[in-house]
């Protein structure tokens, strides 16, 4: 997938009941094929899904391209088995919920929000501002 050409999936799609891992795979396709554009891999939201199944990234970056996302459903389903609900609940609102950390990471994030569209103030968590950035959610 050349992320120069094409967004990945929004972070909100889920997969297996975990929201970020569809995003996660066609990043860790782009960042094998060496199309990664501005994208990082892992990124932070990155990091909790793989973290959360104990997996690399690197690791995780051979799966997604030696898989479908079938395979990749099926081996999350089976990775999370003994996983209650609630935590994988607790993981998703984990990313959804996430805002900036730090001061600068703050001034990034409204700089960012700013600059596509500044009415849309309502927009305050990273999710809804890559949804924003990548056209998925409409400007005021």
């Amino acid at each position: 997938m050349d992320l120069s050409r094409a967004y990945p999936r929004s972070p909100k799609v889920k997969m297996a009941g975990l929201v970020q891992l569809a995003r996660m795979i066609d990043k860790a396709k782009a960042y094998k094929e060496k199309q990664i554009a501005d994208y990082d891999y892992p990124c932070p939201l990155d990091k909790i899904i793989l973290n959360f199944l104990r997996v690399d990234s690197e690791v995780f970056a051979t799966k997604a391209m030696e898989s479908g996302d079938e395979e990749i459903r099926t081996w999350a389903e089976v990775t999370m088995k003994n996983k209650k609900p609630e935590e994988i609940g607790f993981i998703n609102e984990q990313i959804l919920e996430r805002k900036p950390d730090s001061e600068d990471r703050l001034k990034f994030f409204y700089q960012t929000r700013d600059k596509i569209d500044p009415s849309r103030t309502d927009i305050n968590t990273w999710v809804d501002l890559i949804d924003l950035e990548e056209g998925r959610l409409p400007q005021k």
